[in-house]
């Protein structure tokens, strides 16, 4: 059995981390490079950045803010936010992390999907899913329409289809995010992530709605996550990694406890 990863995300704009609730109202945090180097002490598995306005404010990443985290942890870190072309992704990776995730341009261009493959392995290509549920209809037979710019645009596209030709197109890993749970520390949305987990081939991470160990184990049996993705559980302060790592692994969930 692999263990299953637990992965902070560090949500920033202007430099600094940010959390809201569906997408919106978003507070400050704190300072991603210290946040980043915390988590990384604490245990954390990975590390994800994301540049929450890049997409919308038509800019690429901020890359010093990449570069400044890259220097502070020894574990694996995707960065995704504004990541358009092969020579952005370049960039990003060349600062220091391990995968670049896209998102809104991979939808308005599958093309970079395959691009990004072939030039640095699907291994380094993450696809960015922003779902929220709708009614089912012809167009959008699960249920689930993506969204892009940061929750700001209605794709009408199948979240189930989308997954599917993105791995086709050559991505390594998905990131599977439910605006409706963002935030809420409810739950992860588990029959989404089910249905996308059991449907691919390639490792789904689930993102939005940790408010408390329990939800993490779900989303790992019920939801067939290979890794969570926390944010407000750990960013106030109520869970450390280490102890949502000790509740998981005394519930058969195994952990990587140490490198």
């Amino acid at each position: 059995m692999l263990s299953k990863r637990i992965i902070p995300c560090l949500d920033v704009r202007g430099g600094r981390t940010t959390k809201g609730i569906k997408f919106k109202d978003n507070v400050d945090i704190g300072d991603p490079v210290q946040m980043a180097r915390f988590y990384y002490e604490q245990g954390a598995d990975e590390i994800v950045f994301y540049d929450i306005t890049a997409s919308s404010d038509r800019r690429n990443i901020m890359i010093d803010v990449v570069r400044r985290v890259a220097r502070e942890i020894f574990i694996p870190f995707s960065v995704g936010g504004g990541i358009r072309t092969l020579e952005d992704m370049r960039e990003a990776l060349l600062a220091g992390a391990e995968k670049v995730s896209v998102n809104s341009a991979a939808v308005q261009n599958p093309r970079i999907i395959a691009e990004g493959a072939r030039a640095f392995g699907s291994q380094c290509i993450v696809l960015g899913m922003d779902v929220k549920q709708v009614l089912p209809s012809a167009d959008i037979p699960s249920g689930y329409e993506i969204v892009i710019n940061g929750g700001r645009t209605r794709m009408g596209l199948d979240a189930l289809w989308w997954a599917q030709e993105a791995v086709r197109l050559g991505a390594g890993e998905i990131c599977l995010n439910s605006i409706d749970a963002d935030g809420t520390q409810t739950g992860y949305e588990l029959n989404l992530t089910r249905l996308i987990s059991t449907a691919v081939s390639v490792p789904v991470i689930a993102s939005g709605g940790a408010g408390m160990p329990e939800h993490l184990y779900d989303v790992l049996t019920i939801g067939q996550a290979d890794a969570a993705l926390i944010a407000s559980i750990v960013h106030y302060g109520d869970y450390s990694i280490g102890d949502i790592k000790d509740y998981l692994q005394q519930r058969g969930i195994k952990m990587r406890l140490l490198w």
